[in-house]
């Protein structure tokens, strides 16, 4: 199974390339989905409470966005943020580990790792390809802008991560997703001949393949 994994900056539109390679047949490993799962579980909760209690809500549960003003936007925020990366990271990558195992198991062509701090996480370890979605800077905050975040968000998030440059060193293939829909799924189709992969029409369609391994989206399991 070839591991791809998904870098680039704050949104840079990851998720529709890997739905793009999802179309093709490939599994979805989602850090950020996995992450809010972790941060359900009792000891990560009791950890968070101990550090941050201000970022525990009424009904005992870890309040996603203050948690994130705290790791983003505070004062120190680079601190605290490294104290929640030791928290959720090691169980963050024990799940990645586990689909992966799963994801051999069951045959599946490919697997995509969409993780926003794959570098810092050393995740990268995993993948047998980076891949390096480009869009500029002004597409990017439009896009973030859409998805009803302010620029000082966006600009917290981005300052977070490794810069573009640093991460672009990473990368073994590139795609440019600023232009049409239709000009970014060329790119897909064309990566996926070039890493030796069976298009869905050479090994029937991609939704049948994950159905007949028992991992169609939503099946993956849960932390």
């Amino acid at each position: 199974m070839l591991v791809i994994g998904l870098i680039g900056g704050i949104a840079s539109g990851k998720s529709f390339i890997a739905g793009c390679f999802r179309d093709l047949g490939a599994e979805l490993i989602n850090a950020d989905q996995i992450g809010h799962e972790t941060l359900l579980l009792p000891e990560v909760v009791e950890a968070v409470r101990n550090l941050w209690p201000e970022a525990i809500d009424s009904f005992g549960r870890v309040d996603r966005a203050e948690l994130a003003r705290i790791v983003f936007q505070s004062e120190q925020a680079s601190i605290q943020l490294s104290k929640l990366e030791r928290i959720t990271h090691p169980i963050i990558g024990s799940q990645i580990d586990q689909r992966l195992r799963r994801f051999r198991e069951s045959g599946v062509l490919a697997s995509i790792l969409d993780a926003p701090i794959m570098l810092e996480a050393g995740w990268n370890a995993k993948c047998d390809r980076i891949l390096f979605v480009e869009a500029s800077a002004e597409i990017r905050q439009q896009r973030a802008l859409k998805r009803g975040w302010k620029f000082e968000q966006f600009f917290a998030r981005e300052n977070a991560q490794m810069p573009l440059a640093e991460k672009r060193k990473y990368a073994s293939d590139f795609i440019i997703n600023d232009a049409e829909v239709e000009q970014t799924r060329s790119q897909v189709h064309t990566l996926w001949r070039a890493w030796g992969l069976r298009l869905p029409s050479e090994n029937g369609s991609g939704i049948e393949s994950r159905i007949e391994s028992g991992i169609e989206s939503g099946k993956e399991g849960k932390v």
